[in-house]
Parts: structure tokens; C-alpha cells; sequence
């Protein structure tokens, strides 16, 4: 009886290799052929964009399909952004699809510009390629040509400006626009300041302004100027949701 068990064991076990060695020869083999090609837009694209103009179009890009050996599946295609000249080291996936185009309204190519790094207010120069794969987790892939365009984007969340006979345009327009933090939520200005006075304002415009009347570094709607007593590199950061500022001189 024992060898009889014995005799089944193994022939389950050859029958077993023999099973998975027929099916890694039937299984349909896909290979990687053509990259795909990026056509538009191409190196001499720029745009200046702005929140006014968010809905409406931007660009279409363009690219000639993959081709791929073997079985018909189904080709994806990552959109990628790089700062120029860095051979997309760190390059950013701002769209996906299944088509040979993506368009991006205006609003949409100033998402995918901040989600990729690129400053507000800035024209960068950036790299833009398409990559294709196959199969759930992206094989294969293949990278197409790619081309260097220019984008300004404006900032996502709200203008907040410092103007002031203190700032370097004084009180006159534009304002010195202030840097955004994503970690802290926070504005803030590095740079020079001249004796005279300061406030901050929305969008240019003095519907939303803020001083301190108090000269306390609570900030209060339409309040008053806020002194800057000597010239020098200053550090200006400011929490707009808890109304306080903080400026100390480097």
C-alpha cells in the first residue's frame, strides 16, 4: 500500500511539472517594439498662465501610439514633467490614459505645473516626455522623445501681496508677492525692507487688506500701517488664519 502512495505522489508530481511547463510555453509573450512619439507641443510652446483664464483650453498633447509584439492588450500612457535638463531624474507623472492625446484646460496645466514643483509667478522651463506600458503594474514601458516647453503658473491658493513705502516698490503696484507653504500654511517674505511702513493685501487689490492697529502683531481687517523702523533684510511670515505676523530683521 505504501508503495502504491508513493507511486501516485510522484506521478501527481510529474504530472504537476508537466502542466506548468505547457502553460509557460502557451502563454502569449508580449515584447516591447515602438516608442511612442510626443508630436505636439513642442520646444517652442509658452504659456503665461492665469486664474482668470482657468477653464479655459491650454494645450493637446500629442503623441504617435506604441507599438507592442504579441498579444493585443491594452497600451497606457503616463504624461511626465522634469525641470530641463535633468534627464527627468525626478521626473513627476501629471496625467494617465489610455489615448494617444490628453488636453489640459488652463486650470489643468497649472495643476499638473505645481504638482511637479514649479514655482507660481515664474516661467520654467520644463521637459515633458510620454511613457508607455502594459500590464497593471506598468511593464515594459518605453519612453518617447521629448520636448522643452514654458509654463508660468499662477498659485494655487490665494495672492497675498506686502506693499508699502517700506517694500521695494512702495506704494505703488505690483505688490512684493508673498511665498506659500504647503507644510505650514504660512506666508512669508525674505528681503529688504526700507524704514517706512507695510500691509498686506489680496490679489492686488485693497477689497481685503490687512495692519495692526494695535502694533501687536495681531493682524486687523483694513487696519493700520505697520512700521518698519530701519532699513535692512527682514523676515516677514504671516498665519492669515490666525491673524498674527511676525517680522525680524536677519
Amino acid at each position: 500500500m505504501k508503495n502504491i502512495h508513493k507511486i501516485l505522489i510522484a506521478f501527481v508530481a510529474v504530472f504537476a511539472v508537466s502542466c506548468n511547463a505547457d502553460d509557460v510555453e502557451d502563454r502569449p509573450m508580449i515584447e516591447a517594439a515602438t516608442a511612442p512619439v510626443l508630436l505636439t507641443p513642442k520646444s517652442d510652446f509658452s504659456i503665461v498662465l492665469s486664474n482668470a483664464n482657468a477653464t479655459n483650453a491650454a494645450t493637446t498633447f500629442v503623441w504617435d501610439d506604441a507599438q507592442y509584439k504579441g498579444t493585443t492588450t491594452v497600451v497606457n500612457y503616463s504624461l511626465e514633467m522634469a525641470k530641463a535638463g535633468t534627464n527627468f531624474a525626478s521626473a513627476v507623472v501629471v496625467a494617465t490614459t489610455t489615448d494617444k492625446f490628453k488636453s489640459f484646460t488652463v486650470g489643468d496645466l497649472n495643476a499638473a505645473a505645481l504638482d511637479a514643483g514649479f514655482a507660481p509667478f515664474v516661467s520654467s522651463k520644463i521637459d515633458v516626455r510620454v511613457k508607455s506600458s502594459v500590464g497593471g503594474v506598468g511593464s515594459l514601458p518605453q519612453m518617447s522623445n521629448f520636448f522643452t516647453i514654458a509654463v508660468t503658473p499662477y498659485p494655487a491658493w490665494p495672492n497675498w501681496g506686502i506693499i508699502g513705502s517700506a517694500t521695494p516698490n512702495g506704494w505703488d503696484d505690483p505688490d512684493t508677492n508673498l511665498d506659500y507653504s504647503l507644510s505650514t500654511k504660512k506666508y512669508s517674505y525674505t528681503g529688504p525692507l526700507k524704514a517706512g511702513e507695510i500691509k498686506f493685501r489680496l490679489d492686488d487689490a485693497w477689497t481685503t487688506n490687512y495692519g495692526d492697529d494695535g502694533n501687536d502683531l495681531t493682524l486687523d481687517a483694513g487696519g493700520a500701517n505697520i512700521p518698519i523702523t530701519s532699513a535692512g533684510n527682514y523676515s516677514v511670515v504671516i498665519d492669515f488664519n490666525a491673524k498674527t505676523y511676525t517680522i525680524k530683521k536677519n
